[in-house]
């Protein structure tokens, strides 16, 4: 029980952290590809530099330890960034979101497949009602995506569903230089379309705060959080983020979001909450029968 909680705060923390993507975007200006481009140099500098004063010694074996599995979580994760920056680009941010919200169903599929993991109903429900939260939002918008678009944002969600997967079936492992390689990889990935020498040591800074804190802290909560809680309920505990990252930019920037928006914000945090609450419930009650 303890570590599912720890696991639950530690995603939450994670999608908090993934949510201030929009504040820094609006806050930094450079151009979207030099953005992401240190944003993941600094991602992987940050994390490896926590690999690093953990282990101290045995970092080397440390990183060789993540495997044939570590590798395919480094380059699924790199690969899921560039679908899902390519899917904003062909598609509405609308189509994305709605597609990005079925992460949790196919993380069921995939974990049922792979190693055997079944979600519970309740998990499912509100899986469920949180895809239906991220319509609300999203649907003011919907008509305006391109199937080649919607493709690609698919594929980040399969991919990402295999990352989540992947991490939940080695829990033994230490994952986090397999995150630090996929930030890295993202950086590599980009370098031909960007400008890294063209910002100064203002922007600089902003970016190195949102490599780490954005990016890199999203990264690490996640390698740490997905082994202590199922595959599915936490990539529900992930689709926070989108609704946080709407909160944000209200405060920061007095974007007011639409109606539906905050209709379909509140509904997607009432179904995590409600998931979280009535598995401690049925917890308690195994523990006490």
């Amino acid at each position: 029980m303890r570590q599912v909680w720890l696991g639950t705060i530690l995603l939450s923390a994670s999608a908090a952290a993934y949510s201030t993507a929009g504040f820094f975007t609006r806050l930094i200006a450079v151009d979207a590809w030099t953005l992401l481009f240190w944003r993941g140099v600094f991602a992987g500098l940050f994390i490896f530099g926590i690999v690093a004063w953990r282990e101290r010694g045995r970092f080397a074996r440390t990183v060789r330890a993540i495997g044939r599995d570590g590798l395919l979580i480094a380059v699924c994760s790199a690969l899921a960034t560039v679908c899902f920056l390519n899917g904003m680009r062909l598609s509405s941010v609308a189509d994305v979101m709605v597609i990005d919200a079925m992460i949790p169903f196919l993380t069921a599929g995939l974990a049922w497949l792979l190693i055997g993991e079944r979600e519970d109903k309740a998990t499912l429900l509100a899986t469920m009602v949180a895809a239906a939260g991220v319509g609300v939002m999203a649907g003011p918008a919907i008509a305006g995506g391109r199937l080649a678009g919607d493709l690609l944002a698919l594929c980040m969600a399969l991919l990402m569903s295999f990352v989540l997967v992947l991490i939940r079936r080695n829990r033994g492992v230490d994952m986090l230089p397999a995150v630090a390689l996929s930030a890295f990889a993202c950086a590599a990935i980009v370098l031909p379309f960007s400008h890294p020498l063209s910002v100064g040591a203002h922007e600089l800074g902003l970016l190195a705060l949102f490599g780490t804190s954005q990016f890199g802290m999203g990264l690490l909560l996640l390698a740490l959080g997905t082994p202590l809680v199922s595959a599915t309920r936490g990539a529900l505990i992930g689709v926070l983020q989108t609704p946080l990252g709407t909160l944000w930019v209200w405060l920061a920037f007095s974007e007011t979001p639409a109606v539906a928006t905050l209709i379909g914000g509140a509904v997607v945090l009432a179904a995590v909450v409600a998931d979280i609450a009535l598995h401690a419930r049925a917890t308690k009650h195994q523990a006490a029968d």
